[in-house]
């Protein structure tokens, strides 16, 4: 009996009209329903089957508390006073969620990124054999480079920017190329590459490497006459679109293809940091090999000698010619996922208007080039507002959105600023070059307002005026120039190195110098 009664008290401390505790609260008073004293035994009925679970409870009346059951919760929760604030919170966390995710994109695609190496400063480009010769035989080489390379670190550059040095014969300045895996003897040797590369790491610089294939028929060669050569080995003809020494590569062959993939490969593996390809649209050329069509439909096809006298629908800007240098790119980028370590790619795309040479920047979402090179300051030989204005604008128009400019006033292939303009527009114009933005581009010596030098005569069957402006470098007013101690260099210095050269400048700028600066000291 008293086992009984025990349990019944327990059953009366947690069970207050039908309302269950479980202990949760212990101390606070649950509010009851004020019992009706006329209907005594229906409540009692009521409790009863609650407890025995024969029936649902009724609920009606009753106000949340805390610790409630289940049962009573889930009463509250379907109401729609809780439900519809709940829901209205559920979805505003989720949209502020969804805002939060696309603010997040929207700022990194619009602001702005960090620069890569081949964005924070200038480019130095430089003609080896006329930079600083070494080894007292007339001709620079590599390591002359590296001997200058405190000066070149002065000068804030931040990209080396070599042309070609290849194993090569002495035609077309060195890109009638033989082997693409070898440094030639007169530049020395892979060792005094390999010391180069990393004496340019060494100072903070990134080397940029120069490589590039040129690329039926009635076809001519861009310095005139035929295109095709008879070679008596094979017995055969072979095409080549600039010099004999040139033979065109047949890109559609993928084994010529998988060559220049191994090429690439070989080079990046040296430790270089991006490779420029010169005359692109070159690549690859028409499968059905007919004859190109005239300018002058009514000239004798006989008398048809000069390139310009042909369209090159056939032998230029191929349909696949994009897919290749994507091709390349594609190479690069298996290079550059090391950090700090990005494999830049530039291309030249060879006397093309300023709206196709930008089409090799590549697509939104299939890149190509970093940026093609932009030769178009180069091609002034007069200079205006207007002339400047119209080049400017006319690139950035063109240039898909996001990508990166470059700007250069010269180069190997086009005669020297001073030159082209005169003395008094050398500043203001490396001016304009460092304050536009992009990427300035300085050939070596303009910085210190190198001229060209006089008409010589090379023997060569091509433009031999494209050596105007690969003079040796005027380090000083020693014999010639400080270039070389050999008593012959393969050009002559110009006859103004005594007074326009790198240590004048020097001086002038640092020492004060009652003496007017030297022309083209910026």
């Amino acid at each position: 009996m008293a086992e009984d009664k025990s349990k019944r008290d327990s059953i009366g401390m947690n069970m207050k009209g039908c309302q269950t505790n479980n202990g949760f609260v212990h101390n606070e008073d649950i509010l009851e329903q004020t019992p009706d004293t006329g209907s005594t035994a229906g409540n009692l009925q009521h409790s009863t089957m609650s407890i025995l679970g024969s029936q649902e409870p009724d609920f009606k009346g009753i106000q949340p508390y805390a610790g409630m059951p289940k049962e009573v919760l889930f009463q509250f929760s379907g109401q729609a006073r809780y439900r519809i604030p709940r829901e209205i919170l559920f979805w505003l966390a989720v949209a502020s969620v969804l805002v939060l995710i696309a603010a997040t994109i929207a700022i990194i695609i619009l602001s702005p990124k960090c620069l890569d190496w081949w964005q924070e400063g200038p480019m130095y480009r430089i003609y080896p054999r006329s930079f600083k010769d070494s080894n007292k035989d007339g001709n620079g080489d590599l390591k002359g480079i590296q001997d200058k390379l405190d000066y070149i670190t002065a000068l804030n550059v931040k990209t080396v920017w070599i042309t070609s040095f290849y194993k090569s014969s002495l035609k077309d300045f060195r890109y009638g190329v033989e082997d693409f895996q070898q440094v030639d003897p007169i530049f020395g040797t892979m060792e005094d590459f390999e010391n180069l590369v990393a004496a340019i790491h060494d100072k903070g610089k990134l080397n940029g490497k120069w490589a590039g294939w040129g690329s039926y028929f009635n076809l001519l060669l861009v310095y005139g006459n035929s295109s095709w050569h008879f070679d008596e080995v094979r017995n055969q003809c072979y095409f080549h679109q600039f010099m004999k020494e040139q033979p065109d590569l047949n890109f559609h062959n993928p084994d010529v293809q998988e060559e220049i993939k191994e090429i690439l490969q070989f080079w990046l593996t040296k430790g270089v940091d991006g490779f420029s390809f010169d005359a692109v649209k070159f690549l690859l050329e028409a499968k059905h090999l007919r004859d190109e069509i005239q300018v002058n439909k009514t000239q004798i096809p006989d008398t048809v000698t000069q390139y310009s006298e042909l369209y090159h629908d056939f032998t230029t800007t191929q349909v696949g010619m994009h897919d290749i240098v994507r091709s390349f790119r594609q190479t690069m980028d298996q290079y550059s996922t090391e950090p700090g370590r990005y494999r830049f790619m530039g291309t030249e795309a060879y006397a093309e208007t300023i709206d196709r040479t930008v089409m090799y920047y590549g697509l939104p979402f299939i890149q190509e080039a970093d940026f093609p090179f932009n030769n178009y300051l180069t091609m002034l030989d007069t200079v205006s507002g207007n002339s400047v204005y119209e080049v400017i604008t006319s690139w950035m128009e063109n240039m898909p959105e996001g990508k990166w400019p470059n700007w250069m006033i010269g180069g190997p292939d086009s005669s020297r600023l001073t030159s082209r303009l005169g003395n008094e527009y050398v500043n203001v114009m490396n001016m304009l070059l460092f304050t536009l933005p992009g990427t300035p581009i300085t050939y070596y010596g303009e910085e210190i307002g190198m001229g060209n030098i006089v008409a010589i005569n090379l023997n060569e069957s091509y433009d031999t005026n494209t050596l105007l402006s690969k003079s040796p470098m005027q380090w000083d007013n020693s014999s010639n120039a400080g270039f070389s101690e050999a008593s012959h260099t393969w050009l002559p210095t110009n006859s103004d190195y005594h007074t326009v050269n790198v240590d004048a400048t020097v001086q002038w700028r640092g020492l004060g110098s009652p003496q007017p600066p030297p022309p083209g000291f910026k």
